[in-house]
């Protein structure tokens, strides 16, 4: 499991995410405070409340002008934020406090403090606002708040380490996601004790339900995935593999798709929960951590905590670009769509997949350029955008470790740089059936770390781009190096002794090291090498071959020379 080390609950453990130089496809950025973590829109969409932790103040956010309106200071290391069923409240965990602030939305300023659990990071609300649920990290509680009087009025007990919590839309259950086990428990909230627990991944962070309450979407921060829960067994149906390290997970208030920030890829994921697959990503901002969606489902807001920003990004055209050859899938969002009778990219009619109230799914026909999206239905046509097409990639080469052949150990590591047009906003490199993690992406150039594999052998590498796969290029796993034998074994003080290395698999050697010391080296073949010893003192020594599949040692003897 992964080690949860760092202080900010939802940081916990992560490198920094990786910088970026591309355009973001946010429609609007927002400056807002010091790392920002939690998210939370009104009731109306109308305001977004960001929890800035690094700067102790929520931000709040006018959704009709995507401007900050008011600041609110709160000291105490605010987390995330949950807005009461009818916006007169907002909620927010002070995790540095271990306690619970409320501030009241007319006046935007901080109204009571209510001390929980150590630690205190996650929040939910009951559907009727009269019960807040609050867990402490450092306590490993959940702690029931009655919302009328601010008071505590339970302690459950949970598993190590809760961080994420949410209630069933009917409020039977909470469900706690607990990082120290990565066990998600299950409470009664009628009699506020623990009746279940289930495993769903590694370090299951937050957790969202859909709107009927028959799934539940666990964000699985060390297993890369979203585990898709069916409520009435607390069992797994399904796992989506996502982008790297998702820290958030929220649903669409149709139920039709969730979305994760990664937050080491800079991207949100889509899953299409009919089908249970991530769909596509949307490069967002540095650092995404926290993610809501407008109550009518046709923007997300993402709070960036490295940028200090929130990025808005539109749904109503997801995604927005594709292969010029055609056949992306794009799901486009808005009202009155049922019954749509055609949807034209520029002059072009797209394949009408599926159809409701509120969206549309289509097939791209083929095209060039950018060309705006129109929707007809009895009703008429409206245009939802405009989706860019993309030429397809093309790879030219692979090195490794600044350019060394494309071979390396089963066990990955290092980095390998592809080469190729056509390659920026790549979304996935794979070698053979593993996923690379993406470092960085240019138009010719695509960076990542190797991934290991359970075997050697050649395996095909592969490119997706939002403009096609693009395939040829091979790279070769290799095993372990073993050295049966030195010969001879000992040598002169002096050095200059040549000395034989038979083995296997040495073809590939790149180094040999006497006690850390460089050596001379040939190679003779696969099973042998010869190597100059070094002067050393007298003694016993360790030889180490490095070749690209990893290192092997054996032992030398440096002798002093006889003396009267």
């Amino acid at each position: 499991m992964t080690d949860l080390t760092r202080p900010d609950a939802l940081l916990s453990a992560v490198a920094l995410p990786r910088q970026r130089s591309t355009v973001l496809a946010a429609d609007t950025t927002i400056p807002v405070g010091l790392s920002p973590l939690g998210v939370a829109l009104s009731p109306d969409g109308g305001r977004g409340y960001v929890a800035n932790r690094g700067s102790d103040t929520i931000s709040v956010i006018d959704t009709a002008t995507d401007t900050v309106t008011a600041t609110v200071a709160t000291a105490g290391g605010p987390t995330l934020t949950v807005v009461s069923p009818d916006g007169t409240r907002v909620y927010v965990t002070l995790n540095d406090a271990g306690a619970l602030g409320v501030v009241d939305t007319a006046t935007n300023t901080l109204t009571a403090t209510v001390a929980v659990g150590a630690g205190a990071v996650g929040v939910a609300l009951s559907p009727d606002g009269a019960r807040a649920y609050v867990t402490g990290q450092t306590a490993n509680t959940l702690s029931v708040v009655d919302t009328a009087t601010n008071t505590v009025t339970a302690t459950v007990t949970t598993g190590p380490a809760p961080v994420g919590v949410a209630v069933t839309p009917d409020g039977a259950r909470a469900y706690v996601c607990c990082v120290g086990d990565s066990a998600v428990r299950v409470v009664d909230t009628a009699t506020n004790t623990v009746t279940g627990s289930f495993t769903a991944g590694d370090v299951p962070v937050i957790v969202a339900f859909s709107p009927d309450g028959t799934r539940a979407y666990v964000c699985n921060a060390g297993g890369n995935s979203v585990s898709v829960i069916d409520t009435a067994t607390n069992t797994a149906v399904a796992t989506v593999g996502v982008g790297t390290l998702p820290r958030f997970v929220a649903v669409s208030p149709d139920g039709t798709a969730a979305y994760t920030t990664d937050f080491t890829d800079n991207t949100v994921t889509v899953i299409d929960t009919a089908t249970n697959t991530a769909t596509g990503s949307i490069p967002v901002g540095n650092g995404p951590v926290g993610i809501a969606v407008t109550p009518a489902g046709n923007r997300l807001y993402v709070t960036d905590n490295t940028d200090n920003a929130v990025s808005v990004i539109a749904l109503t055209l997801v995604p927005s670009q594709g292969t010029t050859a055609g056949g992306t899938i794009v799901t486009l969002r808005g009202h009155n769509l049922a019954g749509a009778t055609a949807v034209r990219f520029g002059d072009t009619p797209a394949t009408i997949l599926a159809d409701t109230a509120t969206s549309v799914t289509v097939r791209t026909p083929a095209g060039s350029g950018a060309v705006p999206v129109t929707v007809t239905t009895p009703g008429g046509t409206a245009v939802f955008g405009t989706f860019h097409y993309l030429p397809a990639p093309l790879l030219t080469g692979i090195t490794t470790n600044g350019g060394e052949p494309a071979m390396g150990p089963v066990t990955g590591g290092g980095t390998a740089v592809i080469t190729g047009t056509n390659l920026a906003g790549a979304t996935s490199v794979r070698f053979g059936s593993r996923t690379a993690t993406i470092e960085s992406a240019t138009d010719t150039a695509v960076t990542v770390t190797i991934p290991a594999v359970p075997s050697p052998g050649p395996v095909p590498v592969t490119v997706i781009t939002p403009g096609g796969s693009a395939g040829g290029l091979t790279f070769t796993y290799l095993d372990t190096p073993t050295v049966t034998g030195a010969g001879p074994a000992s040598g002169s003080t002096g050095g200059g002794t040549d000395v034989t290395l038979t083995g296997d698999r040495l073809a590939t050697t790149q180094e040999v090291a006497f006690d850390n010391a460089p050596a001379p080296f040939a190679v003779i073949s696969d099973q042998m090498i010869t190597a100059t010893a070094p002067p050393h003192p007298a003694g016993d020594i360790t030889v180490t071959v490095t070749t690209l599949g990893g290192s092997t040692t054996t032992t030398y003897t440096y002798l002093d020379a006889p003396a009267v």
